[in-house]
């Protein structure tokens, strides 16, 4: 019998010490994704992956094991403030609108928010990319190896578990990025063109 709170022990187990620190894993059997995880916000120290167990549990274990991986990969990567120019207006319209809050000087107010909502939102796109998106994947495959994965056998945990998830949910076929990742992926296991089953 699968048991959430024994898999939730052992992914946590499977994360590496950041993950651990930063991200908690929750059962949400009501909804429809198999894995879900909200944007992480700057204030948010803490970043939840939510996960219907009743579907997680129709993956492999290699898929479940690179699926959490990759996404813990991803979470950890958005970063708000760093040396970049979004990052860093985000940060400066963020101040300037706390500023202008208490000397309650409205225009200002109005132009240091605004600022700090298109930098937001320019943040927003970056870690949305389909570089980031790759990267991430790089990312979760690299801590698998650390797990006892071989590269090859991560990659081809990964799209299968893209492949599955998408037919767990009912998705008649992958989106743009999810077709690019596993193309990618296919190509890291060598097995570029095979179809693969479904994972049962």
């Amino acid at each position: 019998m699968f048991v959430p709170e024994t898999e939730i022990a052992r992914l946590c187990e499977l994360m590496p010490a950041s993950g651990r620190m930063y991200i908690k894993i929750q059962n949400k059997p009501e909804q429809r994704s198999v894995l879900d995880m909200a944007f992480p916000l700057p204030w948010q120290r803490q970043k939840v992956i939510t996960i219907n167990f009743d579907l997680w549990q129709r993956l492999t274990q290699g898929q479940r094991d690179l699926i959490l991986l990759r996404s813990v990969s991803w979470l950890l990567g958005v970063k708000w403030f760093k040396t970049d120019i979004y990052q860093g207006a985000t940060a400066v319209g963020l101040v300037a609108t706390i500023g202008e809050f208490f000397d309650g000087d409205l225009v200002g107010l109005v132009g240091a928010g605004g600022l700090t909502i298109l930098a937001a939102m320019q943040v927003w796109r970056i870690n949305r990319t389909p570089e980031r998106e790759l990267e991430a994947d790089q990312a979760g495959i690299r801590i698998a190896g650390r797990r006892g994965y071989t590269e090859m056998e991560a990659a081809k945990h990964l799209y299968t578990g893209i492949e599955r998830i998408a037919q767990l949910e009912g998705k008649t076929q992958l989106d743009f990025s999810q077709l690019m990742r596993c193309q990618n992926l296919k190509t890291i296991a060598g097995v570029r063109g095979q179809v693969i089953g479904n994972g049962d």
